[in-house]
């Protein structure tokens, strides 16, 4: 009897392992606990919703994608011990988009880990987090960014402040660490060169995810006198800042990097209306049959919004260089993706071999009422304002990119 059993035992092992081989776990190191979690759950729900769609045809180069969450709690040290979770576990690919000081810190673990294990490399795909060091200064052969970085927003974003003339004073209010001083950086260097007339008349931080009541600050934008408020909040740090100011009665409008976050729509209703402006690669409004489709299964599916257009974009590209390079492996991954161009609902993307920086259109839009597709169970959704090429958008990069040999 015993070499049946052993037979049975070695059959079932094997076939654990074969079921195992065929699966390519993608795991995403976010918020999906606390204060920040409205950032990284829709993110989760979207790339599960998303896989199911890659592995209906075909997968990656025939094997399903399967993705795994990672609870991060926006702490670079915790973060860490994800990522080396997620190796412990055989998981070759990595996603994070919430935080640049996270980013930064997965961008150095990873080139650490690839140098000392060679044949056991981890692809870094960032989807948010939008420090522009990681394509520039900072550049590194494993970490490919689908979301345009903080420079390439803020220059579609003043040229289109910069058109307006009756904006004559603009205040910053950004969180305090990497990402919200690149921001304001940014606005303040490309706003003195576009309408040198424009006055910077407040320039203020504040710690992230901490502020309970925006008050205080929104009090002092309404003192400065200011025709528009530039922020790059995101999470809980937008949707209670607008919030805020609604309640406050400030008139001045927002021109944000996430004013069509979770929750924003919720928390200020019609207060928001023509008031709450966002560069971003996607808009509330599509126009493509299909898409639109996938809003709004997405929403009845998870009860959260198609907001993360950049994350389809992504898994797109990884699938067509699985399949171009017949492999799953990272190492092959990355030599067809650098380059790779794919045609969008939005248009053609490519992505850039020289830093791994993607390019890509992207659109102003702002808070309506009455959308056809209303965010969060609401009739409110963002409209298109304009729309920024692909060719204004880009910006050159001072990358010197390593690769291995």
């Amino acid at each position: 009897m015993l070499k049946p059993i052993f037979t049975f035992l070695a059959a079932s092992l094997l076939l654990v392992g074969t079921a195992s081989a065929e699966t390519v776990k993608l795991a995403l190191i976010d918020p999906l606990t606390g204060p920040m979690a409205a950032a990284g759950q829709p993110a989760f729900e979207h790339l599960k919703y998303e896989a199911k769609r890659i592995n209906a045809n075909g997968g990656l180069n025939g094997q399903d994608l399967e993705i795994v969450g990672l609870d991060n709690k926006v702490n670079p040290q915790e973060s860490l011990v994800q990522l080396q979770k997620a190796i412990d576990d055989g998981i070759r690919y990595v996603t994070q988009g919430n935080g640049s000081s996270v980013a930064s810190a997965l961008i150095s673990a990873i080139e650490k880990h690839n140098q000392r294990n060679p044949g056991d490399e981890v692809l870094y795909l960032n989807y948010a987090a939008v420090d522009p060091a990681f394509t520039n200064e900072r550049c590194s052969y494993w970490h490919f960014r689908f979301d345009a970085n903080a420079d390439m927003k803020m220059n579609a974003l003043t040229d289109h402040i910069a058109a307006n003339d009756d904006i004559k004073k603009v205040y910053l209010i950004n969180q305090d660490y990497s990402f919200g001083q690149a921001v304001s950086k940014a606005a303040r260097e490309m706003l003195k060169e576009k309408r040198p007339d424009i006055e910077i008349v407040g320039n203020d931080f504040h710690p992230l995810a901490k502020v309970k009541d925006f008050t205080p600050y929104v009090s002092k934008i309404q003192s400065s006198g200011a025709d528009a408020v530039i922020t790059g909040n995101w999470g809980q740090d937008i949707t209670l800042l607008v919030k805020a100011a609604a309640e406050f009665g400030l008139e001045a409008p927002f021109f944000t990097y996430y004013g069509a976050s979770s929750g924003v729509v919720t928390q200020l209703g019609d207060k928001g209306v023509d008031r709450i402006y966002q560069i971003n690669e996607y808009y509330g409004e599509f126009e493509d049959p299909e898409m639109a489709k996938r809003q709004t299964e997405l929403y009845e599916q998870a009860e959260w919004d198609f907001y993360y257009l950049r994350l389809s974009t992504m898994l797109d590209m990884l699938k067509k260089s699985a399949d171009q390079a017949k492999s799953t492996d990272p190492v092959d991954i990355a030599k067809v993706m650098e380059g790779m161009k794919l045609e969008t609902t939005t248009g053609e993307v490519v992505m850039r071999a020289e830093d791994h920086q993607i390019q890509l259109p992207m659109f102003i839009s702002v808070m309506k009422d009455d959308m056809e597709y209303g965010a969060e169970g609401t009739d409110f959704n963002f409209k298109k304002v304009a729309r920024i090429d692909r060719e204004a958008v880009s910006l050159p990069t001072t990358c010197r990119m390593r690769r291995p040999k």
